[in-house]
């Protein structure tokens, strides 16, 4: 094992183990360093390392901290990553996306409230298949995050904010309007809407499932 890749475990290991918690400021580095039977420079950069993956915050001038350790900041850069992928790895993504949404969906039946429903249907009714791209993509952001952030299950939340985001979204919505396609996707949303409406998990269980599928044999068809 790497000098630095020990190190970083070695850190890692103190806070699973709760040596060091949310919030906690690490010691001193020559201190944390010695702890560790670590050399000051591995020690630095295993802190960069850990510090770029959001489970540490470096303060100039104050100090190291552990981060909150929330899924959504640490899943943040799952996104960041899935932007880069081409085409061909968009398929299997969408196909993680249509295993875990329709699930999130369900969950989402007994949990959003009737308003946060009215405010996803009333941003549906304002899009047609002519609206722009940059507007479909809004609404489809808003309307996803809604229902999946009323689950309640914050790392279903975070994987999925990650596995489809604002440029993979564009991407999709683009390819959508090339095929005239926008029309069948919005009537797919008003399905899951009405589904949601009508406390019916399975329900919209299988229309989130349906509404990604379509999107992914449409992707596939133009690859």
């Amino acid at each position: 094992m790497a000098v630095t890749d020990e190190a970083i475990e070695k850190i890692k290991g103190m806070i699973v183990s709760g040596a060091l918690r949310p919030g906690d400021r690490l010691p001193k580095e020559s201190e944390l360093a010695a702890e560790l039977g670590l050399s000051r420079n591995s020690l630095r950069e295993a802190v960069r390392a850990l510090s770029l993956i959001r489970i540490l915050d470096v303060r100039q001038g104050d100090g190291t901290y552990v981060t909150s350790l929330d899924p959504q900041l640490l899943l943040a850069a799952l996104g960041f990553v899935v932007d880069f992928h081409r085409d061909d790895t968009m398929l299997e993504f969408l196909a993680v996306r249509r295993i875990l949404e329709p699930a999130a969906t369900a969950l989402a039946t007994s949990r959003i409230s009737t308003a946060e429903l009215d405010a996803l249907g009333g941003r549906l009714d304002a899009l047609g298949p002519d609206s722009p791209v940059a507007e479909l993509v809004a609404a489809d952001l808003e309307f996803h995050r809604g229902i999946v952030r009323a689950s309640g299950n914050a790392v279903l939340c975070s994987l999925l904010e990650g596995l489809s985001g604002p440029t993979t979204r564009s991407r999709i919505w683009h390819g959508l309007a090339e095929r005239g396609a926008v029309s069948r996707t919005l009537d797919e949303h008003r399905a899951i809407l009405a589904a949601l409406y009508a406390r019916d998990a399975e329900a919209a269980r299988s229309w989130a499932t349906v509404h990604i599928a379509s999107v992914e044999q449409g992707l596939r068809s133009t690859l």
